[in-house]
């Protein structure tokens, strides 16, 4: 042989390794096999155990039978008590007579000392018995495998009686134990043939199960399926997408901590129907398949879901949920920020515009002209801004509206309050109340847009701790038979944005409402358009007694009136509260 060459090491020879293979088919035929196997020789083994006993007891009843028929003919007891024991003696020819007849391997005759008067040896006529006679003799029968002058046989044993009824001797009849063991011998061949086409039976039904479980593991070995569990549980539950698996009655068997965490559920979820989990209402419809689609939008809490569904084979289905509460968040702040850079382009115009005006009225020397134009043009700026802090204490929805109403603006839309409107600083949750403001009069402004007279209105009116907000619009209105579905998850008559979907503001609208015990609902205003109307019960804290805040009436007027530069709010702070509200 070559040696290798130097630097290079000799390749390591595999063994064989003995054991069971890997293939799950391979695996579960060889165990259905052994299974097969094992209880065919079990069960095998369990009727040969007593049939051999079975055979010797009927080996003895037989020879006792022979022994008690041999004891009822009155001739012999009669022969017995007249003559002696001789090999041509009448006992003996009797007694030959019946064991030829019978097959029996011997029928002895004996008198009450023991001797014999008949035996299938002539021989042994006339000499004791090699066994002990005296149950026999007693008037008990007996029935035993014992060894004798003739080897083992199965024995019976019998009192004989006179005329009189006393024992005058005993009859003992042996069957060839050989005989029985024959019986046994022939009887095993049969035994193990239906043992044998058990076997047989059950390596096919092993094999056809066997080949089954390879189909449905796809002929994966037991440590690849162990694998694919492990990889399963932590894919699923590392995964930042939730999870939820349905069975074909609609049954949840599967929600991973994402799904839990997003839906609301805990893992007692597992196992009951899907509408029992979580209630009616459009995330059951879309995760059950009663809405077709993809990308799918629902709300479920505070969260804007995105769901995937797919059948499975076996008639149930997996659906996969996204999180895009803070990308709708995003683009939501994105259209704000829009907005106001719209209106700041706008305002950047009018500006220019101003400045142009003023300098030709300066040019002109026409400087009251001057003065006066300066005046009306901060004025502008300061009515509409004092007009609705004045009404609107929160500054966070004060914020919004004025924002609002600069793309309202820069839109051709006139946006104001109703004359009624007051709302005191003491929101529990303002963050709620600018979200639902916002939804509704964006969607009131694109109502509005192109109108005539394009006009949308803002009222909010306080009744103790409620606060209710109406937002009219003289847009074309909203059909009676739409006016449930707006407020749906995913519905709008809009086209989409490429950075968000629709059909999400009213549903938050409504659901932010009714998670406070309020109401949303949509009318037609009384000069057409739109009027929509919240209704929050708790939405102020209760008023404190004694003497009224600054900030729950009128401005101080220590105050005074603002800097024309400052505004009623800065830039930065509408951009923030625009921001905090969407």
């Amino acid at each position: 042989m070559t040696p290798p060459a130097p630097g290079r090491t000799r390749p390591r020879l595999r063994r064989p390794r003995l054991g069971l293979p890997r293939k799950v088919f391979s695996q579960v035929l060889l165990m259905q096999l052994g299974i097969a196997a094992g209880v065919a020789v079990l069960a095998t083994g369990l009727f040969l155990a007593p049939l051999g006993q079975q055979l010797d007891d009927q080996a003895m009843r037989r020879a006792l039978a022979i022994a008690e028929a041999t004891a009822a003919a009155p001739q012999i007891a009669e022969d017995l008590q007249r003559t002696e024991p001789a090999a041509d003696g009448p006992v003996q020819l009797e007694a030959e007579r019946i064991r030829k007849a019978t097959g029996a391997e011997y029928i002895v005759v004996m008198d009450r000392r023991g001797v014999r008067w008949s035996h299938a040896n002539p021989q042994q006529v006339g000499k004791v018995v090699s066994t002990d006679p005296s149950d026999a003799l007693a008037g008990r029968d007996v029935m035993e495998i014992d060894n004798g002058t003739l080897g083992r046989s199965a024995r019976g044993k019998v009192p004989l009686r006179g005329a009189d009824g006393a024992v005058v001797g005993a009859v003992s009849v042996g069957i060839e134990y050989d005989s029985v063991r024959a019986r046994l011998l022939n009887a095993i061949p049969g035994l193990f043939a239906y043992a044998g086409g058990a076997l047989a039976v059950g390596a096919l039904a092993a094999y056809l199960i066997a080949r089954r479980v390879q189909k449905q593991t796809r002929d994966l070995a037991f440590s690849d399926i162990s694998a694919l569990l492990a990889e399963r549980e932590a894919m699923l539950h590392g995964i930042r997408e939730g999870v939820v698996a349905l069975d074909r009655d609609g049954r949840i068997r599967l929600l991973n901590d994402e799904a839990q965490r997003l839906l609301g559920l805990g893992g007692e979820a597992v196992g009951k129907p899907l509408d029992a989990a979580l209630g009616e209402g459009r995330t059951a419809d879309v995760l059950g398949g009663r809405v077709t689609g993809t990308d799918l939008v629902t709300v479920r809490g505070r969260r804007v879901l995105v769901a995937n569904r797919m059948p499975t084979h076996d008639g149930g289905a997996v659906a996969t949920l996204r999180d895009r509460t803070e990308l709708e968040q995003l683009g939501r702040e994105l259209d704000s920020t829009r907005g106001l850079i719209d209106a700041l382009r706008a305002k950047d115009h009018e500006h220019a515009n101003h400045l142009h005006t003023l300098l030709g009225l300066l040019e002109l020397e026409m400087y009251d002209d001057a003065v006066e134009f300066v005046g009306e043009a901060a004025g502008a700026q300061r009515v509409t801004a004092e007009q609705i802090t004045e009404k609107i204490h929160d500054p966070l929805l004060a914020a919004l509206l004025v924002g609002k109403a600069t793309v309202a603006s820069e839109r051709g839309v006139t946006l104001r309050l109703c004359p009624g409107t007051l709302l005191p600083d003491r929101l529990v949750g303002p963050q709620d109340l600018v979200t639902i403001a916002g939804n509704l009069v964006d969607n009131a402004l694109d109502a509005a847009a192109g109108s005539t007279r394009a006009l949308v209105e803002v009222e909010v009116r306080t009744e103790g701790c409620e606060v209710v907000l109406r937002v009219r619009d003289s847009g074309p209105g909203v059909p009676t038979r739409q006016r449930e579905l707006i407020f749906t998850e995913g519905w709008s008559t809009k086209e989409s944005p490429a950075h968000r979907g629709r059909g999400i503001g009213l549903a938050l609208v409504r659901r932010l409402a009714e998670r406070q015990g309020g109401s949303a609902r949509v009318d037609d205003a009384a000069d057409g358009g739109a009027e929509f109307t919240v209704v929050l019960p708790e939405a102020l804290r209760p008023r404190i007694n004694g003497p009224r805040d600054a900030v729950d009436g009128p401005r101080d007027a220590m105050d005074g009136p603002r800097d024309a530069a400052d505004g009623p709010h800065s830039t930065a702070d509408q951009a923030r509260a625009i921001g905090e509200a969407r």
